[in-house]
């Protein structure tokens, strides 16, 4: 039997972007950690990766084993009912949307239909790394402009453009920052571009505002604009990995023209289609996240740590070393995020709890500054 070292090279026949491809780190599951550290996987709380504290609609659920009930059928390969409800719900054609394994993957998506070697794309720094992984594996070069007060500076990203650029990337509200960009500053931006450039606008998080932009008006107007979302997020359906982007007809076409078939399962869109119909667990998510932003200001106020006042389902919060505090948080049961991989050393991004996980959290972390202090 073949061991290890007797496996055969083959980064000899790689491409040369792979090999030096960046590894997206998750936050840790629960059953890592659990395992790590020999503890109760039913005392341990993951608020790490955004996920939705309060779970997922029991619609959403009921409807996603239903269709378990059907698993030996391929999937609808169009996902023509969850397009219509879209279509509907956000005020678009159904020839406007582009579903996906989640809306990772319409990023994806995006860099087989439109990256080249040599290309360039703008984005923010810090903000969701996955749009410098797409990036990087297409062959292209990012071009990272730092936030301003945490927030994206627009006139900068602009300043950034050259004939080179084909993507910029714009999420509001931002990861891991939890900051937005006004409607207005948006439409100004969006504008402004030359018409060589796509803007891609991730909106993970826009359940969480109670008006998010709406830039339907530029998509009508004929700006090559593609906006993202998720059911990973306030749908609480980051198990399942379906999200959606809408734009001009001819750029939904164009991404199913690269995309997988069947890259989105029968249960997902069982789930996701029950979800978007659950107006009242959305809106006790919205509420409950609302209230929980602000026990952990006062908590973390209280305590005397620095915090980026933010508006999605997670806040980020200086505690001098995020892999120590995280590491620490972790022997208690309690996960966060490090931000170190986003050259944010000294901070780490807590998920929006239970108000009991945040009180957990804050007790937590009110123990390790009064250990630091002695």
């Amino acid at each position: 039997m073949n061991t290890v070292s007797d496996s055969p090279d083959y980064t000899v026949l790689a491409r040369k972007s792979a090999l030096s491809q960046p590894i997206y780190e998750p936050g840790k599951p629960i059953e890592d950690v659990a395992r790590e550290l020999g503890l109760d996987p039913a005392t341990i709380i993951k608020l790490a990766s955004n996920e939705n504290a309060f779970g997922a609609s029991p619609a959403a659920i009921k409807a996603g084993k239903r269709a378990l009930e059907q698993c030996e059928l391929y999937p609808d390969g169009s996902c023509y009912r969850l397009k219509q409800l879209l279509a509907e719900m956000r005020g678009v054609s159904a020839d406007q949307l582009i579903i996906g394994n989640g809306s990772n993957e319409i990023i994806e998506l995006l860099g087989h239909a439109f990256l080249e070697s040599g290309d360039e794309v703008v984005m923010g720094t810090p903000a969701f790394i996955v749009y410098k992984l797409v990036t990087l594996l297409f062959g292209g070069t990012p071009l990272e402009i730092p936030l301003v007060d945490y927030r994206h500076d627009l006139d900068s990203l602009a300043a950034a453009v050259t004939e080179r650029t084909k993507l910029i990337f714009l999420p509001s509200p931002n990861n891991p920052t939890g900051t937005a960009n006004s409607q207005e500053e948006i439409f100004s931006f969006v504008r402004s571009l030359p018409e060589s450039v796509i803007f891609v606008f991730d909106e993970a998080y826009a359940e969480y505002l109670e008006s998010p932009p709406d830039l339907r008006p530029l998509i009508e107007e004929g700006k090559k604009v593609i906006c993202l979302r998720t059911f990973s997020k306030i749908y609480g359906l980051a198990g399942l990995r379906v999200g959606y982007g809408y734009a001009a007809p001819s750029m939904a076409q164009l991404l199913n023209q690269v995309r997988q078939p069947f890259n989105i399962n029968s249960v997902a869109q069982a789930a996701a289609m029950a979800a978007l119909e659950d107006n009242v667990f959305i809106e006790k998510c919205r509420k409950s996240n609302q209230e929980g932003l602000i026990q952990l200001e006062k908590g973390f106020s209280k305590i005397g740590l620095e915090f980026i006042p933010s508006v999605a389902n997670f806040i980020t919060v200086n505690v001098t070393d995020g892999n120590a505090v995280c590491q620490s948080l972790q022997k208690k049961g309690v996960i966060v995020r490090s931000m170190a991989s986003y050259g944010m050393e000294e901070w780490v991004r807590v998920t929006v709890g239970s108000s009991d996980q945040n009180e957990r959290l804050l007790t937590e972390f009110n123990k390790i500054v009064r250990n630091r202090g002695t």
